[in-house]
């Protein structure tokens, strides 16, 4: 019999590479995303209702994320994995500067939508032995001028992961962070307002990873021994390391 993931944040980058690699191991895969028509799109590239669903709603709001779990039809319901995905950065400026809106809507989706849909799923998962996998970052363990919120964000997604390890460890459920670097997606056209020549001069020349790549990753993780968990798993592209401690320099007359 198939098993089913759950993928959040499926309708591009990191979230539709993971459905695309699941649905050829042969899983089934429930998609969400808030833009319906992609999310048909995916389901019908991806085989259609024999092998995939979407649910259309925004992981933000508790009611509708409660109303879409409840419409699943019966054969998609046997949830064996989660993969929560969806999530977003948004600016890129000091903190002193930053927009409070735009703070507040990466802690109520990145932080709220996670923890909301991962509870509301617990006890399909135990009931099934099943996986946990949360996409975090290496902004979860390496500030950077700029990150604020979105750092922050993802060290919770980190923290909470190793905590629902900690909890879950004598139900055989597991659990995995996932802390991506540089990596080439929508992400970033988000992140900056749509700014092409900004995306253009982040990524030239850097070989940046891409979503296959994460995709790959997850999968392994999935694949694994029941009895195997994978902790937290920092990727980065090879081209990228850790930066040399930020100094400021007062001026000199």
């Amino acid at each position: 019999m198939s098993k089913t993931a759950l993928i959040t944040g499926a309708t591009a980058g990191f979230g539709e590479a993971i459905a695309r690699r699941f649905v050829a191991e042969g899983w089934n895969v429930i998609v969400t995303g808030r833009r319906k028509d992609r999310l048909d799109q995916l389901v019908l590239e991806l085989g259609g209702e024999a092998r995939a669903i979407g649910i259309c709603f925004d992981i933000r709001d508790e009611a509708a994320t409660r109303a879409a779990l409840g419409s699943l039809p019966l054969e998609f319901q046997a949830i064996d994995a989660l993969i929560n995905n969806a999530g977003l950065a948004l600016g890129t400026g000091m903190a002193d500067t930053c927009d409070l809106a735009e703070w507040k809507t990466m802690i109520d989706t990145n932080i709220t939508g996670l923890v909301t849909i991962t509870r509301l799923l617990l006890e399909t998962l135990v009931a099934r032995r099943g996986l946990v996998v949360n996409l975090a970052s290496i902004a979860a363990n390496w500030p950077y001028p700029g990150g604020n919120v979105y750092g922050a964000s993802k060290a919770f997604v980190r923290q909470f992961s190793l905590g629902l390890r900690s909890d879950l460890s004598s139900k055989g459920i597991r659990v995995t962070s996932i802390e991506p670097g540089l990596s080439e997606s929508e992400f970033t056209l988000v992140r900056t307002g749509g700014d092409q020549a900004s995306y253009d001069r982040l990524y030239q020349g850097a070989n940046p990873l891409q979503p296959e790549d994460i995709a790959e990753t997850i999968y392994w993780v999935s694949s694994l021994p029941a009895h195997v968990n994978i902790n937290s798993l920092e990727v980065m592209p090879v081209s990228q390391s850790w930066a040399p401690f930020q100094v400021h320099r007062e001026q000199t007359a």
